[in-house]
């Protein structure tokens, strides 16, 4: 099979397109003949040499969600059947041809869909749905900030909040990403431009001072200081990315005022059962959404497998607004 490999850390331009062994399937797995793969922030990490594989992933080919048909299954797997299309997660592996997994890995791709379109779904949808659902417990009637509102994760995020009956407000470096974002629940009113890293006195004054229920941080560094500083009573903060760094000062006077709750959460380095979970939480919850159309991925720009590099620097160029997807 044909897949992406990275031979040696550094820039966009070490990815490289090989032929490599194609993977067969073990006892309760299954082979996907990929047909598309997404971009995320931790294969340019990986790229980098920043963020290895875990053990059960192939350490030099990078890719964490695919969409495909099964082609072919492993003994004692009942469902899915070979010829099903599917998408799903993977601890890497999905810039090829093809990609094993365990079965219970994969979920249905709705009709509606085309594979490029599913590509974009296992890891954004998991992550919001992990995030506000799993973690914060976001209901109806309440508000969610979501920094960072046009990357994959944000518009996921955006559309599973009005889903379920919540306020959305998002903010971004440029007013373009936001009128865009109106098309997929951003309401006016509701999105804020980031200038200078300050975002807490206009979120406050757009909930009347009451602040926002939960917050959705997929950006990290100074940003926590200021989802606390416009965080409602007893709030949750739920830490997704850290793209802006590792570490914040914060005001813990506030945390114990407000009585406020922050948790981190990660996808990739969670045991093989969590994983597993957060598929099935995705296909009972979300493919539901997905299949009539109340919620869609948002695919900004697609790529053929072999221009992996240029699409890691677009990626990198922080130009999107949604996902980046590999065609396979």
């Amino acid at each position: 099979m044909k897949a992406v490999v990275i031979p040696r850390f550094g820039g966009p331009d070490v990815l490289e397109l090989r032929e490599m062994p194609t993977p067969v399937p073990q006892r309760g797995e299954v082979r996907v003949r990929v047909r598309a793969t997404a971009v995320n922030r931790a294969d340019l990490l990986q790229r980098a040499g920043a963020y290895p594989a875990p053990p059960d992933a192939p350490k030099d080919i990078p890719g964490l969600e695919f969409a495909g048909e099964v082609d072919a299954v492993g003994e004692g797997v009942a469902e899915p059947a070979i010829g099903d299309r599917v998408m799903g997660l993977c601890g890497g592996g999905a810039y090829a041809e093809a990609v094993v997994v365990p079965a219970r890995a994969v979920a249905p791709v709705p009709a509606r869909l085309s594979f490029a379109e599913a590509a974009a779904v296992p890891e954004a949808f998991i992550t919001a749905w992990d995030a506000l659902i799993d973690r914060a417990h976001l209901a109806a009637g309440e508000t969610v900030l979501i920094p960072a509102v046009g990357s994959g994760v944000g518009l996921a995020a955006l559309q599973l909040a009005a889903a379920i009956g919540a306020r959305a407000i998002g903010t971004a470096r440029t007013a373009q990403k936001l009128d865009r974002a109106r098309a997929f629940g951003l309401a006016e009113g509701d999105d804020i431009v980031v200038t200078g890293g300050a975002f807490a006195p206009d979120v406050l004054r757009a909930t009347g001072g009451r602040g926002a229920d939960v917050v959705l941080e997929l950006v990290g560094g100074d940003y926590l200081a200021e989802d606390l500083a416009c965080l409602a009573m007893r709030g949750r903060i739920v830490l997704v990315g850290l793209m802006a760094g590792h570490r914040a000062e914060l005001d813990l006077g506030q945390v114990l005022r407000k009585r406020a709750q922050i948790t981190g959460t990660m996808l990739r380095a969670r045991p093989l059962e969590e994983k597993l979970a957060a598929v099935r939480a995705l296909d009972r919850h979300v493919v539901p959404l997905l299949a009539r159309g109340a919620v869609k991925p948002v695919v900004d720009r697609t790529f053929p497998l072999a221009q992996a590099g240029e699409a890691h620097a677009y990626m990198a160029s922080n130009g999107s607004f949604g996902k980046i997807v590999l065609e396979v």
